[in-house]
């Protein structure tokens, strides 16, 4: 038996520190480190704990496989590598002579955060290639935006310090299932005296947990945001002082916020108009207090525009310069990687696609046309707006699909190649966490299970294979890690420890100090070094709010995280059945019964589900986990299914909160 220390770098802020025990070369155990990591504290959530069930799970792709029945029926031999290689490189060589590279496109999300995995000889193949450029919009677009606009991604509140606060709001996010290490936090923050709300159409949080949990309808984040604002001007908490010396754009704030008073906020939001004004007066007194800003108030037309409102509060109401005190979106701004060097001059032009829009860019004209697509790290049939847009498209018989992944996914059955990819504890990468303040190495645990290669080894055979002679794909892995190491900078120059990366360590931030204190030891990296309050990527009517409604389709469908399944990974053994959650009074005025076979639908789809009747989801809105997989569902289809393709307009996201859906009970 040996102890492997590692670096999870699944798409979570945690970015906890490992243990993985391997007995004769077999990963038996995956714990949490108790070493100096700022969060772990030995322990670790349950989906990484049994993530050895998905390295040795029966639908584990172990050799590269080549279609031999009709696409979607998930039949295939086996080939051998050079057989494969072989033919991408035909054809993708057919494909340019015929049509452009650009028919190429390269389809790629976050399935593990690392440097070395997603946007390192990846992108430098398929800009060698002069393939389409793929624009990740699936999430963290409006966020991204907005907080680079109005504080150019300023590093926030560390986890560990929401214990200082005194009050905490957490705004679109749920812990429990994405960042299970805020968890402890909140709760001794609690034992403190903090004040704890929530805000999000449904209660993940117990009552027990929080203070108050205000259930608003989807989409009408910045309507409250800007009632809260509002309200601080009403009790003359806004601190001009500090909003002369570090913001611009704050005249522009206060009007358009005068103009939502609490009273029409609420009506439009759907909630008690005395619950915003008591978030005000407690945010008001209290210090520090903390806005916890997720990534669900993003999911809408009006995403962009929430987050603006919600990252303002604390501007406004001066809550900076004190440990607790602040926001925290993504942390992943603290730490740069300067890819330059890498592509030395290599210039990716080619055109970008949004890639909420995977099932259009398939099925409608486009020139030249997508006769090519190479998916990694992502399983879009799971998880993109539009699932049968998505399947029709991937049905096309004149379209060349690989998939290069670790198990049989839904979008896999599609594939005309298969090729089999390495989980993190096979290979070599870097995380940067984007919670915890910290950059991690990931070290192999074992051996590649069957023939499966990670990500950095698949694009340099395929470049040579292509007649690259670029020194690029003679990099080895560990080469890559250097690379990282060596060009990452944690602010001030300061680089993490390549000798720690490469033995699965971490290196800590120094701001001074491992966490920073904002507008302390963290400043706005904006041109002017201050707040912007009026970005102009927001337009003339920066804090516009569309209301989303179709009489047809009454109920606001959300599809929050499962705290069983990171996006879709993990869900070919550990998410079964999906459920959809009905509010006890929606259901009641339908004749449907807790436990009960139903179908929600809308004009892009329907979905068969069971019912779960409980009171945590507000009236007027339904709720499905997001990334689940056709297996899980009666009819094969999924939430996806009636998430429409229309973009969030500032930065191209997805708007999946923007469904909006029928549930009828069947029989």
């Amino acid at each position: 038996m040996t102890v492997v220390t590692t670096t999870c770098p699944m798409d979570c802020p945690d970015t906890c520190a490992l243990d993985v025990h391997v007995d004769e070369g077999r990963v038996t155990a995956i714990r949490g480190s108790r070493g100096d990591h700022p969060t772990t504290d030995g322990f670790i959530c349950s989906k990484v704990g049994s993530f050895a069930k998905r390295v040795y799970h029966e639908s584990r792709v172990l050799h590269p496989l080549r279609r031999k029945g009709a696409k979607g029926s998930g039949e295939f031999e086996r080939i051998t590598w050079d057989e494969a290689i072989s033919e991408i490189t035909t054809r993708f060589q057919a494909i340019i002579a015929g049509h452009g590279a650009e028919a190429i496109l390269p389809y790629a999300y976050g399935g593990s955060n690392g440097f070395v995995s997603d946007g390192l000889l990846d992108d430098y193949f398929f800009a060698r290639l002069g393939a389409s450029q793929i624009e990740k919009t699936l999430c963290a677009a409006p966020t991204g935006a907005i907080a680079t606009a109005m504080y150019g991604k300023m590093p926030g509140v560390a986890p560990e310090d929401y214990v200082h606060a005194k009050m905490i709001v957490v705004w679109g996010a749920n812990p429990k299932a994405s960042q299970i290490h805020l968890i402890p936090y909140l709760q001794e923050a609690r034992r403190r005296g903090a004040f704890v709300v929530t805000i999000d159409p449904r209660q993940a949080l117990a009552s027990k947990e929080v203070d108050l949990h205000l259930s608003i309808l989807p989409g009408t984040d910045v309507v409250v945001a800007l009632a809260i604002i509002g309200e601080l001007a009403r009790l003359g908490a806004i601190d001009h002082a500090f909003l002369g010396a570090h913001a611009t754009g704050a005249r522009a704030l206060l009007d358009e916020a005068a103009a939502w008073p609490v009273e029409r906020a609420a009506s439009v939001a759907g909630v008690d108009a005395g619950a915003i004004r008591e978030i005000a007066r407690r945010w008001a007194e209290a210090s520090p207090a903390v806005m916890r800003c997720g990534w669900g108030l993003e999911r809408n037309t009006n995403g962009a525009q929430a987050v603006a409102a919600v990252l303002a509060i604390p501007a406004v109401s001066g809550k900076f310069g004190l440990r607790g005190g602040g926001y925290t979106l993504s942390n992943s701004g603290a730490a740069k990687l300067d890819v330059e060097p890498f592509f030395a001059g290599l210039k990716w032009t080619a055109r970008t696609l949004n890639m909420s829009k995977l099932g259009t860019l398939l099925t409608e004209p486009l020139s030249p046309p997508i006769k090519a697509l190479f998916v990694y790290n992502c399983n879009p049939v799971a998880t993109v707006p539009d699932q049968n847009s998505v399947v029709r498209g991937l049905m096309r018989d004149d379209l060349f699909t690989v998939v290069h992944d670790q198990v049989m996914t839904d979008s896999a059955t599609y594939a005309d190649i298969v090729l089999p990819a390495t989980t993190f504890l096979e290979a070599w990468d870097v995380k940067r966490g984007y919670g915890s303040f910290v950059v991690g190495g990931v070290k192999p645990a074992i051996a590649p299970v069957g023939e499966s290669m990670p990500n950095d080894r698949l694009f340099a055979r395929l470049g040579q294979a292509m007649g690259f002679d670029d020194p690029q794909f003679r990099t080895t892995s560990e080469e890559c890690v250097r690379y990282v190491a060596s060009h990452l900078d944690m602010g001030n120059g300061r680089k993490p420890d390549v000798d720690a990366l490469l033995a699965g360590s971490f290196t800590r931030y120094d701001f001074p100090g491992a966490a920073p204190v904002q507008f302390e030891t963290a400043f706005p990296r904006t041109p002017e070094r201050k707040v912007d309050l009026r970005p102009s990527i927001l337009g003339d009517d920066p804090w516009s709010f569309v209301a989303i409604s179709d009489p047809r389709f009454p109920l606001s469908l959300i599809t929050p995280a499962s705290s069983r399944m990171i996006s879709s990974s993990m869900g070919e053994y550990n998410f079964d059945e999906l459920f959809v959650e009905l509010n006890p009074g929606d259901a009641a005025r339908r004749g449907i019964g807790d436990g009960a076979a139903v179908r929600v639908f809308n004009t892009l789809g329907e979905v068969r589900v069971r019912a779960r009747i409980t009171d945590r989801i507000r009236p007027g809105v339904v709720s499905m986990n997001k990334g689940a997989w056709m297996k899980s569902a009666g009819n094969g289809r999924t939430a996806a299914a009636l998430c429409p393709q229309n973009v969030e307009p500032v930065s191209g996201g997805a708007c999946y909160n923007d469904a909006r859906v029928e549930v009828e009970k069947t029989s």
